[in-house]
């Protein structure tokens, strides 16, 4: 039984971790028999969208908190997460990823990396394991593994940041994936393509059940 940690950036599309790619990831997992563990940044948000109007609310709500929404309250801190545990991590989308675990939604190429999201996926892919990105948070890995092939689907201008980053963009249907078998990473479009929950699943399934098969 593979260990796999999930790397999540909050709770909502717009300001963390996108919830219906984080839900199928963690339910492809299970029914693949992984053994998984959600993981957050102990850290406050960006900010916070009232996702009804799609606007900033003036709160502060932490990342490791509003995580616990999709993980029923089990959230490991990201500042602990010991990679040697693990046989592999996913990092589904959403904008918290390119807000909260990388400021890529404000910075675009010239983007940062959270301190603990950065320590852990180089380690990782120092370690030689298998690391998984869904929807925008292939810019993660765009940024820290020089060459690293992958996808956001088919956006000119987010492939163009990545080539500036210094990956390899690589189009891709939403119901696909990429695999990029010498740097161990493996991407999928998701909601950066949709349009809709049953065609986002697809590609998150199968990536994930390439997932537990390497690991």
């Amino acid at each position: 039984m593979p260990k796999i940690a999930v790397i999540l950036s909050g709770c909502g599309v717009y300001d963390g971790a996108e919830i219906h790619e984080s839900v199928i990831s963690l339910l492809a997992l299970d029914r693949a028999g992984a053994d998984v563990t959600c993981v957050a940044p102990d850290i406050d948000q960006m900010h916070v969208i009232n996702h009804a109007l799609g606007e900033p609310s003036g709160e502060t709500r932490n990342v490791a908190v509003e995580s616990s929404r999709i993980a029923r309250g089990a959230v490991e801190s990201l500042a602990e997460m010991d990679v040697s545990d693990f046989d592999a991590i996913l990092f589904p989308g959403g904008f918290g990823a390119a807000k909260n675990l990388c400021d890529y939604a404000v910075a675009g190429p010239e983007m940062t990396v959270q301190a603990d999201v950065k320590r852990v996926v180089e380690e990782a892919h120092a370690a030689g394991k298998w690391l998984g990105f869904l929807c925008i948070a292939p810019v993660i890995p765009a940024k820290l593994i020089p060459g690293v092939k992958l996808t956001i689907g088919a956006d000119e201008t987010t492939a163009g940041h990545i080539d500036q980053l210094g990956g390899q963009h690589v189009n891709c249907a939403v119901e696909d994936y990429v695999e990029d078998a010498d740097n161990k990473v493996l991407t999928a479009p998701a909601y950066m393509l949709g349009p809709g929950i049953k065609d986002v699943a697809a590609g998150i399934e199968k990536l994930v059940a390439r997932l537990v098969e390497l690991s």
